[in-house]
């Protein structure tokens, strides 16, 4: 069945950008600088790894699972680090589980099990399992906000770990806020570690996303290796629609996308890549004014896509987008959110920092420039808290 997406271009509150736009025509050189940013040096980290004392001796197990999502697992891992810091707690290797019930898989089956254990070390002690006396009925379920404070973790979470003995997380979110804090914490090391230094995809899920980003620059001969990524979910801006109340944008479309791309100067040659498994018709829109636009089932290798884009395997697939947005010369969140928020943070540090958020042009060109992410422009990604 066919689907479209009712996204008109208007303009939006929702993503925060530097625009500076004057009415009128930009000049062709205005227009075609900045395109494709080189590349910066990767920022090194300038947080402290605490060690525990011998004394801490951990008291009690901290369990939780990963879902929703690499962009909330990165997040979730983060807070979970934290709180069985805080606590000096025992931190059991999460599952990773699906949107569908039952749908649950090991922590390695997608990430790098002894990257995350080496990189904790001396931080935070870590099982891969739970010892057998503990289960769901003797684990008492605590809620925790997304960057959690020492604050929140003293009064919500320790007295009932003490309580209790052992604990199970559930990470919500009140709001995306990745914005760097005015006043560092005691905690921020231990985020920032957490965050930036734990996970990575294990071995074959790495293979994977080399090979298509390696594809994805064979296509692009004609503007040197370099492609732009699209973070374009058809499903999201079909479940959350395109305007909030208030009549602000809140996600974009296959076709303002295309307009967007295109009247801030990337020509015909550009290939672009969007976070879609498979081609729906409403692309063919991005594809009118871009030919070289592809999907993961387009460029992965076939003995690959069985398992990578199987109907059982949405894990992998947002796994794969998440490392290949975070890894392109230039990304476009077409919807606001967590997966922008997080990508924006790996981006940074790793000198990625050209990435551009659409808005309404009022003219027939802009300058990319003026599309800057505030999150590099402002630098006020909790990022650079956490690099140098």
């Amino acid at each position: 069945m066919k689907r479209s997406i009712n996204c008109n271009f208007i303009n939006t509150a929702v993503h925060e950008t530097t625009k500076a736009l004057e009415h009128g025509h930009a000049s062709g050189k205005k227009q075609a600088e900045g395109l494709w940013k080189d590349e910066g040096l990767a920022l090194k980290p300038c947080w402290d790894k605490p060690v525990l004392e011998e004394s801490d001796e951990p008291q009690g197990y901290v369990t939780f699972s990963l879902t929703n999502g690499p962009e909330y697992h990165v997040s979730q891992i983060s807070d979970a680090v934290v709180v069985a810091r805080y606590l000096r707690a025992i931190l059991v290797l999460p599952d990773i589980r699906g949107s569908k019930p039952g749908d649950k898989r090991n922590f390695e089956d997608v990430y790098d099990f002894e990257k995350f254990i080496s990189s904790l070390d001396g931080v935070v002690k870590v099982v891969k399992s739970q010892p057998a006396k503990l289960s769901a009925r003797n684990l008492a379920v605590v809620k925790v906000p997304n960057r959690v404070s020492d604050e929140y973790i003293a009064e919500n979470i320790e007295p009932v770990f003490r309580s209790k003995g052992n604990i199970r997380l559930a990470t919500y979110f009140p709001s995306v806020n990745m914005k760097k804090k005015k006043e560092k914490s005691k905690s921020d090391s231990i985020g920032c570690l957490a965050m930036f230094g734990t996970l990575e995809p294990q071995t074959e899920v790495r293979e994977v996303v080399d090979s298509l980003v390696n594809r994805l620059r064979t296509l692009s001969r004609k503007s040197n290796g370099q492609f732009v990524a699209v973070d374009l979910r058809l499903d999201i801006l079909e479940k959350k629609g395109c305007h909030k109340n208030s009549g602000s944008k809140s996600c974009y479309g296959p076709h303002d996308i295309a307009q967007f791309l295109r009247k801030i100067g990337y020509d015909k040659d550009t290939t672009v890549y969007v976070t879609e498994s498979r081609w729906d018709s409403s692309l063919d829109n991005l594809k009118e004014f871009f030919p070289k636009t592809y999907t993961k089932e387009s460029i992965m290798p076939m003995d690959k896509k069985d398992k990578f884009l199987g109907s059982e395997t949405s894990e992998y697939e947002k796994v794969i987008d998440f490392y290949i947005c975070s890894e392109s010369d230039v990304f476009v969140p077409a919807i606001s959110g967590l997966f922008y928020a997080n990508v924006a943070g790996k981006r940074i540090a790793s000198g990625k920092t050209q990435i551009l958020v659409p808005a309404s042009i009022p003219g027939s060109t802009a300058s990319s420039g003026d599309f800057t992410s505030h999150y590099v422009s402002k630098k006020n990604h909790f990022a650079y808290s956490c690099f140098c």
